[in-house]
């Protein structure tokens, strides 16, 4: 089988001379790896067979591939601080409790804020950020939790709903701000912070899991004496143990990468064909079905978020495939599904946009278009890259660049529809 090799592209060439330059200057090849961490490793494992003589190789060598086959916890500094983090993640989720605030209502509103904030004070106390990138990230919050809760309390504004469902994609852009230490111009930073994006959803899904097994253990406890503690235990136990696991599956990820780091793989082997089996079935089903997407809101709006979905599998996938070398046959599979996820978000455009000439402008018509549209361009350049890589014509890192150059973009959208939308139509 044909594979595609990484030894390619600008950035790869210069880290490979300068390594080659500075084997036995310690100071300097520091500098080159922090200069760019992952650009330097995957330099480094294509050259070190011919440079494993030196001992500076064979040190780099073993602090670049050292795998911890027992669970590391971390110095107990560290450990404190998301301890304390968690507990102070428990103390916003229980704000409604404490100041007899509707439920729904805070968490509508302030979902984002209880999850966010203490994963952005970790990962800027864990890269040691200086305050002037530490304001950032800061003073955005601030504001966000002042303009998301001082807006007027009306469940039927469209522009009001919309800017509470994408301020926690705001507050994801400033994580990968604060993940990459501030430094969020460079691609290898944020290529890594999507390959962490997999790595948590997968430790967190597995901490859920555990959850839900030691509270049906808990309960089923009880119930055996006879104590019924479902409401006390829902609301004094499971909602500090939800409130803890974002930041505890962060800690365990950082520290303990071997745990997760050849799961999500896996994964993304596993379903990027069962996806593009589905959407394949599901365009034919379409076209044999003939439904009307243009007319069928609630249709039009599960589409996209179906959409959204297969984009976010898209984006691991490729950037997990950048890894290492990768077979033909798995870039030919995600090649194919972004061709379809293109054709069926054309499909989604088309309709945005007739609803839009039929129906005139609403908030939500305005927000999907503006997704659908970032999200079409997004993936024409991945599959374009995509194209030139199976075709030998292009390498790595202009896929990679394809792929996070979009992110901060997503972000400004986001901005734009949190804050300007409830504005811009009135807080209709």
């Amino acid at each position: 089988m044909a594979v595609i090799t990484q030894n390619s592209g600008p950035e790869f060439n210069t880290v490979r001379e300068e390594l080659f330059q500075h084997i036995d200057n310690p100071k300097q090849l520091e500098k080159l790896y922090r200069k760019n961490k992952t650009v330097f490793q995957r330099v480094f494992n294509t050259v070190y067979p011919e440079i494993q003589t030196h001992a500076s190789a064979q040190v780099w060598n073993e602090r670049l591939n050292f795998e911890q086959e027992e669970l590391y916890l971390g110095p107990k500094k560290e450990m404190l601080f998301v301890l304390l983090s968690a507990f102070v993640t428990g103390l916003l989720a229980k704000i409604p409790d404490f100041t007899g605030i509707n439920a729904d209502h805070f968490f509508m509103r302030n979902i984002g804020l209880v999850g966010f904030p203490m994963l952005l004070v970790y990962f800027l106390w864990k890269q040691k950020t200086t305050i002037n990138q530490l304001l950032v990230p800061l003073v955005a919050v601030i504001l966000s939790a002042l303009y998301i809760n001082f807006l007027p309390n009306n469940p039927a504004s469209n522009s009001i709903v919309l800017a509470c469902i994408h301020l926690p994609v705001f507050l994801w852009t400033l994580l990968g701000y604060s993940f990459a230490g501030g430094n969020w111009k460079s691609h290898a930073q944020r290529i890594d912070f999507l390959r962490f994006n997999g790595d948590f959803a997968v430790m967190s899904a597995l901490l859920v899991l555990a959850g839900i097994l030691f509270t049906g253990i808990t309960i089923g406890l009880f119930e055996l004496i006879g104590l019924h503690i479902q409401e006390f235990y829902a609301k004094n136990i499971a909602v500090w143990g939800l409130s803890g696991i974002p930041i505890l599956s962060a800690y365990l990820v950082v520290n303990n990468p071997q745990l997760v780091n050849k799961i999500s793989p896996v994964i993304a082997r596993i379903f990027t064909p069962l996806v593009f089996i589905t959407l394949l079935v599901f365009l034919v089903a379409i076209i044999y079905t003939g439904k009307n997407v243009y007319n069928d809101r609630n249709f039009l709006l599960l589409f996209n978020g179906l959409l959204i979905a297969v984009m976010a599998i898209i984006l691991f996938s490729v950037s997990e495939a950048t890894k290492k070398t990768e077979g033909k046959l798995n870039l030919l599979v995600l090649f194919g599904l972004s061709l379809l996820t293109i054709i069926l978000n054309g499909i989604a455009l088309s309709a945005i946009a007739f609803r839009l000439s039929e129906f005139g402008i609403t908030p939500n018509r305005i927000a999907v278009l503006g997704a659908n549209l970032l999200i079409f361009v997004n993936l024409l350049f991945v599959a374009y890259q995509l194209f030139r890589i199976l075709k030998g014509k292009a390498h790595v890192q202009q896929l990679e660049n394809s792929i996070v150059v979009f992110l901060p973009v997503y972000g400004i959208w986001s901005v734009v529809v949190t804050f300007l939308f409830p504005l811009l139509f009135s807080f209709a």
